[in-house]
């Protein structure tokens, strides 16, 4: 496999660890609340992108590459914003279904295809952003509830999940631009060491503000390190995979085959939570589908 499609295995990894992971963050927010559900899979991932980063040095002969502040500060914008969306996330996951707040969320690719283009300069021809335009009217379509009645109620969720999109496009964006801000190094490293300050610039913030506004969910936490420590280990591992995805193609192309989520979270549902799937949903997954495989197709 060409060295520039191999974004595609990757992203396809992220998107099963990240459901996983969100498994097992749903799991912990009775437990610890949504802002200690959020801060788990920071505090408790650092320390596997810590050793994933070791690893990377010491099999490619290198060390981290310098960090100069373009870096730092795209780094920090991207872990702001991640925090920001996986609250987001978190608690619109208490009002809906697991799957249809993942299908909320997943309205980010658009988002991204289009400030990826403005602020980072990413290819985006008029196909391609038809094809991302697709798949994410798959994801409305399964979330959508034909007769369900409008009100503030029923538009909170939504509202969250669309919100938490919007912050992880910018995560993404801020990223990629810390992954290309790096003077050298090849792109498994580059990404791991973007990683390793993202992780550290999130646990830094949550743990402090945590500590200061609600230390008994961050002492919980501690209590259940056990469950705690497996959300930190897919955390680390899917934002592992999703980086060097950004670190080999655009954050649109990576974050719309990141889509395939939405039918992974569907399968979930129906094993772990008995929710079922309409013909809509199906539909809905049938577009996605649709979607990413024409965008897979006019990367290649």
């Amino acid at each position: 496999m060409s060295l520039t499609l191999l974004w595609i295995p990757a992203t396809i990894a992220a998107s099963l660890l990240q459901t996983a992971r969100n498994l097992t963050q749903r799991s912990l927010t009775d437990a610890i609340g949504v802002v200690g559900a959020t801060q788990v899979r920071f505090l408790y991932g650092l320390p596997f992108a810590l050793v994933f980063l070791a690893g990377v040095c010491l099999v490619s002969g290198r060390m981290p590459p310098a960090a100069d502040a373009r870096f730092l500060l795209s780094a920090l914008w991207g872990s702001l914003t991640q925090i920001a969306a996986t609250g987001l996330m978190l608690a619109a996951m208490r009002e809906r279904s697991f799957a249809v707040t993942t299908a909320y969320t997943k309205t980010e690719p658009v988002q991204v295809a289009i400030f990826g283009a403005l602020l980072l300069g990413d290819a985006l021809t008029i196909w391609k952003f038809a094809a991302i335009v697709l798949a994410t009217a798959g994801v409305v379509t399964m979330s959508w509830k034909p007769g369900e009645k409008l009100s503030a109620a029923g538009l909170r969720p939504a509202v969250l999940g669309i919100a938490a999109g919007a912050s992880f496009a910018l995560s993404a964006l801020g990223f990629r631009a810390a992954i290309l801000a790096l003077p050298d190094g090849n792109f498994v490293l580059r990404a791991t060491t973007t990683l390793a300050w993202g992780l550290a610039f999130s646990t830094a913030v949550l743990v402090a503000y945590m500590l200061i506004a609600d230390r008994g969910a961050l002492f919980a936490s501690l209590r259940i390190w056990r469950r705690s420590l497996m959300a930190g280990f897919l955390g680390a591992a899917a934002s592992q995979f999703w980086f060097i995805g950004f670190s080999l193609t655009s954050a649109a192309n990576v974050r719309t085959l990141g889509l395939l989520e939405v039918p992974l979270a569907q399968i979930a549902s129906r094993r772990v939570f008995a929710e079922g799937t309409s013909a809509r949903e199906l539909a809905g997954m049938a577009m996605i589908v649709v979607g990413v495989g024409l965008v897979l197709l006019l990367s290649i």
